[in-house]
């Protein structure tokens, strides 16, 4: 069952009098108990379709068409004073570098108290049980004077444990994970994926991971979305995809990850938002480009129960 539905989302920015399109019809949902990748290189539109969810864009982004339905309700006609309430509450993120997201002026336990306080109108000893439970879940040691401790005195995993665990307090439905693993080294990296997965089996939590890791999405993700400059590309399970993938891009990021032989690359260079690009905007780099490819945008074809690819050899 999806807990949350995003349908033919459209979105660009306005910039020196011009108007440049970003997102180009994404589509995607995120169900109970369930973690759904969203991978592709850097630039591809992965972060601000995650953001487009929370409300969290820039002055000079606009969406143009789509709907986000989270509770029977499209976030998008929300107003900001509604979308606080869901903000935090409902929805979560864990942002990309826990190095910057804690303010180093206050202790982790007031950062966290906060933020029980406010969406869970919970003050005073019951707060504080709360946080140490909090705490606890993530796997922090020590709970009770933690909480009393500066964000210096943390390390970038204990830091993430922290981001994770003010989400965790307030009982989110929905994690946002954006490239949670970024700054941290590869044990610490395993040990905020356990923490992940144990939340998502545990409190039956939707989590949408951010990420340009297809290793990382291989071991922990149920179902994923290959992103290509703005639009969805490929949908498929994980293990479906990583067996039979079908577009030549997700053929292409495969074959990049390191196995013991040797690497293969991706001519070429992903477009920017600013070159306008007819048909399929992958062409340009495709070995198996065809006439129609440069002409039409190919929709995503049903290619099993719940395989799509948008690619013109699908027909």
């Amino acid at each position: 069952m999806s807990v949350l539905e995003v349908k033919n989302l459209n979105l660009g920015f306005n910039c020196e009098d011009r108007f440049w399109q970003a997102l180009y019809d994404v589509s995607f949902s995120l169900e109970k108990g369930k973690m759904h990748a969203i991978v592709g290189e850097s630039g591809c539109g992965k972060t601000v379709s995650a953001m487009s969810i929370l409300g969290l864009l820039p002055k000079n982004a606009v969406i143009t068409g789509g709907t986000i339905c989270f509770d029977n309700k499209n976030l998008l006609d929300l107003s900001p004073f509604e979308m606080q309430k869901i903000r935090g509450a409902k929805i979560a993120l864990i942002p990309q570098d826990p190095m910057t997201s804690l303010n180093p002026l206050y202790t982790v336990g007031d950062q966290l108290l906060e933020v029980i306080n406010i969406h869970q109108h919970i003050k005073g000893d019951e707060a504080f049980k709360k946080a140490v439970e909090a705490f606890d879940m993530v796997q922090i040691p020590c709970a009770e004077t933690r909480l009393k401790s500066y964000p210096h005195e943390f390390s970038g995993g204990m830091k993430q444990r922290a981001i994770i665990a003010m989400a965790l307090a307030c009982n989110a439905e929905i994690l946002i994970a954006d490239e949670p693993t970024t700054a941290l080294d590869v044990t610490i990296q395993a040990q905020i994926m356990n923490i992940l997965n144990d939340i998502k089996t545990r409190l039956n939590t939707a989590i949408l991971l951010i990420t340009h890791d297809l290793a990382l999405v291989g071991e922990n993700a149920d179902e994923v979305s290959v992103m290509y400059s703005g639009r969805i590309v490929e949908n498929a399970p994980v293990k479906e995809f990583f067996q039979i993938p079908n577009h030549p891009y997700s053929n292409a990021l495969l074959k990049a990850l390191p196995d013991g032989g040797k690497l293969e690359t991706i001519e070429g260079y992903p477009p920017s938002i600013q070159q306008i690009i007819p048909g399929c905007r992958f062409h340009p780099r495709c070995k198996y480009v065809m006439d129609i490819c440069k002409k039409n945008v190919p929709l995503l074809y049903k290619i099993g129960e719940n395989h799509l690819s948008a690619c013109f050899l699908n027909e």
